[in-house]
């Protein structure tokens, strides 16, 4: 898990500028084919039922450079695919949350009726449908630029101003990963053995049974509300995203605790579609793979922190102490969040496919075509700085 981790965020980065470089969806195809033959591999390995530990941290690390260089797409491809961009996302979170409800369920019924192998075989079956599905998409035609493209470090270092240049972004990456450290990631170790030590793992199925229901409800919220400033709506969701760790650090009963994981769920889902919604929607296209990739490694490089550091922590505070701490972090967060004007009052964007295309390849042609004159990159409008 850990050789995954780390080059997934160690790529995700250069990720961002071949796909800004080389169009994200044949690299998301690439990297779906590259899985198949990673997890394909791993399965021969189980059959075979000689599998060593090094064998299995490459297979992990190759997957994490495949996903890396998935990753960017993600952002690219919805604005220019999806008529309604927030919807498509609500469409996305949802879908997301009840795979990974089935998800367990399925595998282990596979693991019980035939083998771990099975497991891996169909796990590369679906990065197969994957990249023939993604094949299969017609993106509009984007307008081709004019200027030359400078070299890959200028564009990894183009990426890093563009991101820096908005504030709302970096502001909200940067308590985010307070969230991860303080959190996010101290919540599922700590959860996981106070709820298992004091009601059983069929409570615990339960509660995380809950956690994606509720996760699946914030989707479908994000597809019927359509606020005027999303991150701000987004922010007082994100209120609740707490509730879930403070529920076990007080040791409610199993009822109160599936209550307290919904309402977390809900919360962490709406706001996600926000945040995509205005990352998809705010950036020009020319460099949306980048700043995604931007915030996106910044988002999750310091998940392994907090589950490393929960350990060390819960031994020396305790844990229910610790969760709720992490549950009034997210207040804080909010807080402050709603304290950053540019976050606040960060207004939505709304255009048809085509009218967005038109807009994000003029601003393209802007930024490239002035660089020579002009080395700050291309212009924020100063009520989204």
């Amino acid at each position: 898990m850990a050789s995954f981790s780390v080059c997934f965020v160690g790529f995700v980065v250069f990720g961002g500028v071949l796909s800004d470089r080389w169009g994200a969806r044949g690299l998301m195809v690439s990297a779906d084919l590259v899985r198949v033959a990673t997890q394909g591999t791993a399965a021969a390995l189980f059959l075979t039922g000689h599998v060593v530990l090094w064998q299995i941290c490459l297979v992990g690390a190759v997957n994490g450079i495949a996903a890396g260089a998935f990753q960017p797409g993600v952002a690219s491809v919805v604005p220019r695919v999806a008529r309604d961009v927030q919807g498509a996302n609500g469409v996305l979170r949802t879908a997301e949350a009840l795979a990974m409800l089935a998800g367990p369920a399925v595998a282990g019924l596979l693991v019980a009726a035939f083998s771990p192998a099975s497991v891996l075989a169909v796990h590369a079956g679906t990065y197969a449908a994957g990249a023939l599905l993604l094949g299969l998409v017609r993106l509009p035609r984007a307008r081709r630029r004019r200027a030359a493209r400078p070299g890959y470090l200028a564009d990894l270092a183009e990426g890093w101003r563009e991101f820096r240049a908005r504030t709302w972004m970096w502001s909200v990456i940067l308590l985010w990963m307070v969230l991860m450290v303080v959190t996010w990631g101290p919540q599922t170790p700590l959860t996981a053995a106070e709820i298992i030590t004091g009601h059983g793992t069929e409570a615990f199925g339960l509660v995380s049974s809950a956690l994606g229901g509720g996760t699946a409800l914030g989707g479908v919220l994000a597809m019927r509300i359509r606020p005027r400033f999303p991150l701000r709506a987004g922010t007082f969701a994100l209120f609740g995203g707490g509730v879930f760790s403070a529920c076990v650090g007080l040791a409610l009963p199993v009822p109160a605790l599936a209550a307290g994981a919904a309402v977390s769920g809900a919360a962490l889902g709406f706001w996600g579609v926000m945040w995509m919604t205005s990352v998809q929607t705010q950036v020009p296209r020319p460099v949306l793979g980048r700043i995604h990739a931007y915030e996106v490694a910044g988002s999750v490089a310091m998940m392994p922190v907090g589950q490393a550091l929960a350990g060390p922590a819960a031994q020396a505070f305790g844990a229910r102490p610790l969760l709720l701490v992490g549950g009034a972090a997210a207040v804080a967060v909010g807080l402050a969040l709603l304290l950053v004007r540019p976050v606040r009052d960060l207004a939505a964007v709304r255009s048809s496919p085509q009218e967005g295309e038109d807009r994000l390849a003029g601003a393209d042609d802007r930024a490239y075509g002035n660089r020579r004159t002009r080395r700050r990159g291309p212009h924020v409008p100063e009520r989204n700085r």
